[in-house]
């Protein structure tokens, strides 16, 4: 793909984003003054052009990669579709609880998520930045190596743990303590997705299971 199509299909992909968020969150709200959520976008889509024009410049091969969305294997086709219904609960909610004033969350609450919401975003950089073929998809390129250096030095999967956290805070950035439920159950849906890509990257990656013995901890160190 050339630079030029490669741009401007993440663009199209970012903006598009940014545009279904806001009508996730602003119609269930009937308002559009729902501050939380220009928040959420914003704490969100702005670091998103600054990687995109870092890995454009440095790294465009990571970009491509992760413009991939089809899954071959069908367990991970089974557990997308579960966290697809999860996260529509999840980003639905907080427009109605804004709507109907159910959380009544103080101000200061949804701003400091935003701050730890931003920190998870930099752990998801940071793992694209050690690691250039991290793609959307599960699959092994036939010039991959394995990467035990730096955040995956501490756990062997850095890039869930930021997105996890990511996911859990943001119904808090969008004001709700409601929306944080289905947000919860997606920890076990990426356990499961973990679990079967770690099965893959045994018989595919040459040098995973010798990974595994040296970094002993997928998400949490010393707990899993």
């Amino acid at each position: 793909m050339s630079r030029s199509k490669l741009l401007m299909t993440v663009l199209s992909r970012l903006f598009g984003g940014a545009i279904m968020f806001a009508l996730l969150f602003l119609l269930p709200a009937g308002t559009w003054n729902y501050w939380q959520a220009w928040l959420y976008i914003g704490a969100l889509f702005i670091p998103m052009l600054f990687v995109v024009a870092y890995f454009m410049k440095r790294d465009p091969s990571l970009l491509e990669r992760r413009m991939k969305m089809r899954e071959e294997r069908g367990q991970q086709r089974k557990i997308i579709g579960t966290s697809a219904v999860l996260f529509i609960l999840a980003y639905l909610l907080p427009g109605f609880d804004i709507r109907y004033g159910w959380s009544n969350m103080p101000a200061w609450v949804s701003i400091a998520a935003a701050a730890v919401m931003f920190l998870s975003y930099l752990l998801v950089f940071r793992t694209m930045q050690v690691n250039s073929y991290l793609s959307r998809v599960i699959e092994v390129d036939e010039k991959q190596k394995v990467v035990d250096t730096d955040v995956y030095g501490i756990v062997r999967h850095p890039m869930y743990v930021g997105m996890i956290a990511l996911y859990v805070v943001s119904p808090v950035v969008l004001g709700s303590w409601w929306a944080v439920i289905p947000a919860l159950v997606i920890i076990p849906v990426i356990v499961a997705r973990i679990l079967d890509e770690e099965i893959a990257l045994e018989k595919e990656l040459p040098g995973y299971v010798e990974y595994k013995r040296k970094v002993r901890y997928r998400l949490i160190p010393f707990v899993w």
